[in-house]
């Protein structure tokens, strides 16, 4: 009785800490979604620009998700430890550490965009619309970056119905705008981003002074022991930054085998990657709720809750991803005639949504573990999974099946890839904890 008592009185929080950001990431992924539906519209060759994008995407949004990760797990438990204005001082250096990063790494693509489009294999006839693109498209990716560590900042003091309030307010002014921007001014493709830059702006005029007004952020860091804070952020950061660019550095080169195949198969993939963002969206506010409880237990000593704790998020997930994949199986018709009017496109996405999105259930599985190691401390065994996820399962049986079955086999080697890295992650996780538990 008094197990299962604890266990639903986990259960309780473990929802009442993540109903707000799972509203607020699938507000973020449904304008994600509502900026590939307008861009449809424009026809094959914008689509297809704005899948080149993801892989990008991707990396500025690992590195800001990789900071946001060490901001929730030193917080948190300076906070633990009764040290509320160090807590504060901390939140400050974030920020100013976080534009730094941001505004360096999106220069950085800007300067190199003929390098990356080079190894992305992009045709020569996209690249005048890619550049269109993508300068508006950094500006709105560095704002979005200073949007999400105030996010971070929330999250770790025990806040995530600021955050997810805010994802939601944004992501429906992001929609509205959207046909403003792209047809009814005439800006096209660039268009999209500029509603995004309007958006995240408005939310970040929000946010800030929110933050100020909490006194949860202060940015008098000489007082802080500045060097010895850096060290302490960047002991988390830089292994989970390097984790979370993985999947970009990964989507790139997924994205550059895809391109083998035409333009066609990189609007169509591209159009599968954003699905996907939108169909593991559980598990992404999983991983933003989970962090902070984790890193309080951990604090206490209490090891066996997290253990109970992770067992029913990994339970969750492995039921609500194989519903999901079921649900894009039955509506991959009409899915895949709702997204673009090409009839090739079509086709390359219709045969994506019959067999990738059955594996969402082990793709949720190896994100959620990523997060539970860094939170627990371990940041090098997510590192770990991140690495053999991708470059030991992902990608080998994604260029395997392109090899044997063409674009056939590259989807059906996503599928099993994903599977696979599912119960690696598991595994190692299951390892972790229990080297964690020999000393106690």
């Amino acid at each position: 009785m008094h197990k299962n008592l604890q266990n639903a009185s986990l259960g309780r929080q473990l929802y009442h800490m993540t109903w707000p950001m799972l509203f607020g990431v699938l507000s973020l992924m449904t304008f994600q979604l509502t900026d590939s539906f307008f861009v449809g519209q424009l026809g094959r060759d914008p689509l297809a620009a704005l899948g080149f994008t993801v892989p990008m995407q991707q990396l500025v949004s690992g590195m800001y998700v990789g900071l946001g990760i060490a901001t929730t797990a030193i917080i948190s438990r300076t906070l633990g430890q009764g040290e509320d204005l160090r807590a504060q001082r901390l939140g400050g250096l974030v920020i100013a550490i976080g534009a730094g990063l941001a505004l360096t790494l999106c220069l950085s693509v800007w300067l190199l965009q003929s390098v990356i489009l080079d190894l992305l294999g992009a045709e020569q006839a996209l690249r005048p619309v890619i550049r269109e693109y993508w300068a508006p498209w950094l500006l709105s990716a560095w704002t979005g970056a200073m949007v999400y560590f105030s996010y971070a900042v929330c999250r770790a003091n025990g806040d995530t119905r600021l955050p997810g309030y805010m994802m939601i307010i944004t992501s429906l002014l992001n929609i509205a705008l959207d046909p403003l921007y792209i047809f009814v001014f005439g800006w096209g493709l660039p268009g999209a981003a500029w509603a995004t830059i309007t958006a995240f702006s408005i939310g970040a005029l929000i946010v800030f002074p929110t933050l100020l007004k909490r006194a949860w952020l202060r940015f008098d860091l000489l007082q802080l022991q500045l060097a010895q804070a850096v060290r302490q952020l960047g002991g988390i950061m830089a292994p989970a930054m390097v984790s979370q660019l993985m999947p970009p550095i990964s989507a790139m080169l997924a994205t550059a085998l895809v391109a083998g195949f035409g333009s066609a198969a990189v609007a169509a993939w591209g159009l599968g990657t954003r699905l996907e963002f939108f169909s593991i969206v559980v598990v992404l506010a999983l991983t933003m709720s989970m962090p902070p409880m984790i890193g309080r237990m951990l604090g206490a000593g209490d090891l066996e809750n997290i253990r109970k704790l992770v067992r029913i998020a990994v339970r969750f997930i492995l039921g609500w991803q194989l519903f999901i994949g079921l649900v894009w199986l039955g509506a991959s018709g009409v899915v895949s005639t709702l997204f673009s009017p090409d009839a090739d496109v079509q086709d390359t996405l219709l045969s994506y949504l019959l067999r990738v999105p059955l594996s969402y259930s082990g793709l949720g599985v190896c994100i959620l573990m990523v997060s539970v190691n860094n939170a627990l401390g371990m940041p090098m065994r997510a590192l770990l999974i991140s690495t053999l996820r991708l470059f030991a399962c992902y990608l080998p049986l994604l260029w395997i099946g392109g090899q044997v079955s063409g674009l056939t086999g590259l989807m059906t080697g996503a599928l099993i890839g994903n599977l696979l890295a599912g119960a690696m992650a598991y595994s190692l996780y299951r390892q972790g904890m229990n080297r964690l538990r020999r000393p106690a």
